[in-house]
């Protein structure tokens, strides 16, 4: 018995190890190596009528365009403190790419389209926002904390996957990877 509950420790050390070093951009590339990032499957996303958004869908990742997704929750305090960062990236390079924030709250249930919208009011979001209510986007994407985010290329393959708060400098540097890619 004993072992056995060593055993688990160990590899619950190594789990929340890992997933620390990945929350705190302690990784700083998971894509790097001789390995092409895989292909993201597409999947259409309703989207908020909120600033910068409209009521509607939207395909993500989008076909034949680089797309930046940027995860949040309206719970999630890191992800209103780096609401700044991402708008000044928006304005610096979202004309070049399909700039996004998704949250896998249950809008429309539990959460509604209202509260998503005034949050986004409140920090300033200017730019497409979706829901993922049933988090399939966010499981295509291995997104496993808030805030995340993801730069993919116009072929669909993430070239850039990070999670944890970050500055505009960083933003515009992981999305530029989806440009180049």
């Amino acid at each position: 018995m004993r072992r056995r509950h060593l055993l688990a420790g160990l590899a619950s050390v190594g789990v929340l190890g890992g997933a620390g070093a990945v929350a705190t951009g302690g990784v700083p590339d998971a894509l790097g190596g001789s390995d092409a990032p895989e292909l993201v499957e597409p999947i259409t996303l309703d989207t908020v009528d909120a600033p910068g958004s409209r009521d509607g869908e939207v395909t993500l990742p989008a076909p034949d365009r680089p797309t930046f997704v940027d995860f949040f929750g309206t719970w999630c305090p890191p992800c209103a403190e780096q609401m700044p960062a991402l708008a000044e990236a928006h304005d610096r390079i979202g004309d070049e790419v399909l700039f996004v924030s998704v949250t896998t709250e249950p809008v429309g249930e539990a959460v509604s389209e209202e509260t998503v919208a005034d949050w986004w009011r409140e920090n300033d979001g200017d730019w497409l926002v979706a829901a993922d209510v049933s988090a399939e986007l966010a499981a295509r994407l291995n997104v496993g904390s808030y805030p995340s985010a993801r730069a993919v290329d116009a072929s669909g393959r993430v070239r850039w996957a990070t999670s944890g708060t970050h500055t505009t400098e960083e933003f515009v540097e992981g999305i530029r990877r989806a440009l180049d890619g």
